[in-house]
């Protein structure tokens, strides 16, 4: 779900191009969950093979990334690790809508409701551990560098970030500028159009930029203060926030009292989490130095047995992709091609 600071945000278009040349760190299981959610068939049915593996997150990792590579941007998929032991009731509250988001989807589609069973698809499913060992499998064959992450995907992002191994974090939740992340980018694994909720029409979709500094310096509030803006407004470690406090609420109270201990003097705070325990998380999250961003070869013989042989993707469509990449002579070249 992320921090829902939507409002409080800069956010610049950019176009695809203009990212040629440049890393970003993207946050796997926000990549993935995205492609799970929208990559279906019209009555919600993900992907799938004829032995009914579904193969949304495969399809997604395989043609997103590269048309990234192909463009020429050079993408390190972070992979999330444990997560904090406060989160462990939002990941089961998480389970908890899934499964009923399941029950209203074989509803509709029993019913014959299609667009309610595609809304309520979107919702159903997560990810699976073989889900997410067959994108690394496939990152690996594409010769992307992959980070495991010590804990949040994100965090571990906004760190390479800081440390200027990567241009920008990449996810559509803005919990990276909590972490610290100069700069992210949104919508970057998203396809180019979109289909409105509950509509039969699409939107083009624009890849964005988001400045930390530009962001605290409009709001003229520093990056701790916006952790507790953050934190009334919601996290995914106290889910909705506190009651009654929007986005321009929260900043308010941030500007008038200043510090965590003083804003919750004014507050009811009703999460069995203390809250200073999630300030310090996004302050000092784990991380990891222990990563490679080598950019490698393509494996065409592994890869293309991998997306055609083992999980039936069209192979038309899968050797035009491998031809794409090819041309672009990104792996060939190294990164020096790309300057």
């Amino acid at each position: 779900m992320g921090v829902k600071i939507s409002d409080l945000v800069i956010a610049h278009r950019i176009d695809l191009e203009k990212l040629r040349g440049k890393s970003v760190a993207i946050d796997a299981f926000n990549a993935m969950y995205q492609f799970l959610s929208i990559i279906r068939q019209r009555d919600g049915t993900p992907l799938m093979t004829s032995s009914g593996e579904i193969t949304s997150v495969h399809s997604g990792v395989f043609y997103r990334t590269a048309k990234l590579l192909a463009t020429g941007i050079i993408p390190v998929y972070v992979f999330d690790g444990e997560p904090p032991p406060f989160k462990r009731k939002t990941v089961e509250e998480r389970e908890e809508v899934r499964r009923e988001a399941m029950e209203k989807w074989r509803e509709a589609l029993a019913a014959g409701r299609l667009e309610d069973a595609r809304k309520y698809a979107q919702a159903a499913l997560s990810l699976t551990s073989e889900m997410i060992e067959d994108a690394k499998k496939i990152l690996e064959y594409m010769g992307v560098p992959i980070v495991q992450a010590p804990s949040e995907g994100e965090a571990q992002a906004a760190y390479m970030a800081k440390k200027g191994d990567v241009w920008a974090a990449g996810s559509q939740d803005y919990d990276s500028l909590l972490f610290g992340s100069p700069r992210l980018v949104r919508n970057l694994t998203f396809s180019e159009r979109r289909k409105l909720p509950g509509e039969q029409r699409y939107v083009k979709v624009y890849p964005e930029e988001i400045l930390l500094k530009e962001v605290l310096d409009n709001l003229g509030i520093s990056r701790e203060q916006l952790i507790i803006v953050g934190i009334l407004v919601g996290t995914d470690y106290n889910p909705g926030g506190i009651k009654g406090i929007g986005c321009k609420r929260a900043l308010k109270l941030v500007e008038e009292h200043k510090t965590l201990e003083k804003v919750l003097s004014h507050v009811k705070w009703e999460f069995e989490i203390e809250p200073m325990e999630i300030f310090e998380f996004f302050l000092e999250p784990p991380t990891s130095d222990d990563y490679d961003l080598t950019l490698r070869p393509v494996d065409d013989e592994k890869l293309y047995d991998f997306m055609v042989n083992q999980h039936e993707f069209s192979p038309k469509r899968v050797e035009k992709t491998l031809e794409e990449l090819r041309k672009s002579r990104i792996q060939s070249e190294g990164l020096e091609a790309w300057f």
